[in-house]
């Protein structure tokens, strides 16, 4: 499998393209600010066909470039339908007044084809197999994609701003709840397997297992009790 990932944009989050290997069909995830001239670049470099976006939540620093990205191949965007209003109006998704300025270059709005994701869907595109967790507490649409292990890979989890490396996505936003994020991250992510690799929306690769062992967001969740609360600890994304 090939997985070509890069940090795009003023918020530098991660973008990633997943294929069965080289020169194979391939599908896109989260095209956010200023992404689209690198997943221009990762396409032709591994000879990839896109044939669908998938989005982990709809602020704009994770859909800004799905207009371009989808227009220019003529693929669908799966979103879920709770955050699809973002994409058209980003400033309500952060809590701002329509019509101020919000990052002057950006074309906000829908591709001409939109699909919805729900909770537990199987998505098989471009040969690859995608388990659908619905996430709230970021955004009230957040999700996760997990692809299973198999003889040659162990299982890959694209947490969007679910779960970071030592970290997890801000609550303080429009659609933010901190008591939902806890609740996610018991029901999506402790079950995975230690070996689980986990590529998060922004920051470096990790492993479920690093995760339970030192992120205090998740050992909160996994042994819940007195001087346990981590609600003080750092948390990420936009």
């Amino acid at each position: 499998m090939l997985i070509a990932g890069f940090p795009a944009g003023a918020w530098g989050t991660n973008c990633y393209l997943v294929a069965p290997a080289a020169g194979e069909e391939c599908v896109i995830i989260d095209p956010g600010h200023q992404a689209a001239q690198g997943v221009e670049e990762a396409l032709a470099k591994h000879r990839l066909k896109p044939v669908a976006v998938v989005l982990t939540h709809g602020h704009i620093d994770h859909v800004a470039s799905v207009v371009p990205v989808c227009g220019a191949h003529d693929v669908p965007a799966w979103i879920h339908p709770e955050d699809r209003y973002m994409m058209s109006d980003p400033e309500r998704a952060l809590g701002r007044s329509i019509g101020m300025p919000l990052m002057g270059e950006l074309t906000v709005g829908e591709p001409d084809d939109v699909r919805e994701l729900t909770d537990g869907a199987a998505l098989k595109l471009a040969g690859l197999d995608f388990s659908v967790a619905h996430a709230p507490g970021h955004t009230k649409g957040s999700v996760t994609f997990r692809m299973p292990e198999n003889t040659e890979i162990p299982s890959v989890f694209f947490s969007g701003d679910l779960l970071f490396a030592g970290s997890i996505g801000r609550t303080d936003l429009p659609g933010g709840d901190m008591d939902e994020m806890l609740g996610s991250l018991a029901r999506v992510c402790l079950p995975l397997d230690d070996s689980t690799v986990v590529l998060s929306g922004h920051g470096a690769q990790t492993t479920i297992g690093q995760e339970r062992a030192t992120n205090p967001y998740l050992r909160q969740v996994a042994a819940p009790g007195p001087g346990a609360d981590p609600t003080s600890a750092p948390r990420r994304g936009m």
